[in-house]
């Protein structure tokens, strides 16, 4: 079962240049493993990367019906202190998604890199957008090459 399994990682901060670009080469990275027989996609719920590619994953459920997302969230009030707007775009993708697994009834120091294990310990490949630098992103990136996860780097 886990060679059917994505996660995604990626940083929370995308700039406005990059978003194309990075939507245009996650599709693609996407659509290659649907085409390899990957059937579920793990995102964490969070802004950013893993918006992006929950909503990519949602798209291709059209051309791809069998395909499932699953969000893992970290906890039950992940979206406190967001902007309304990202609270709306969350709801949209949780409310559409196949399966959400939430970790946690309330958020705690560690909560993130936990939920992070979680996706990395059940999935065969990891499409990541990583930029370099200390971050939950590069936290996750090492952790899922120790775990000798497939990385897709975008």
């Amino acid at each position: 079962m886990k060679d059917k399994v994505c996660c995604f990682t990626g940083h929370r901060e995308v700039s406005e240049e990059e978003i194309v670009n990075i939507k245009q080469k996650t599709k693609k990275e996407v659509i290659t493993l649907i085409e390899n027989g990957v059937v579920y996609f793990c995102a964490g719920g969070a802004r950013g990367f893993d918006t992006f590619a929950a909503e990519i994953v949602l798209e291709l459920k059209k051309q791809y019906p069998n395909i499932k997302l699953i969000l893992i969230l970290p906890c039950v009030n992940q979206t406190m202190g967001w902007k309304e707007a990202d609270k709306e775009k969350y709801n949209y993708i949780k409310n559409r998604a196949d399966e959400v697994k939430i970790l946690s009834q309330s958020y705690y120091s560690g909560c993130m890199h936990v939920r992070n294990r979680f996706m990395v310990d059940n999935s065969a490949y990891c499409i990541c957008y990583f930029r370099k630098g200390r971050s939950g992103t590069s936290y996750t990136v090492n952790y899922a090459i120790k775990r000798k996860v497939n990385i897709i780097y975008i």
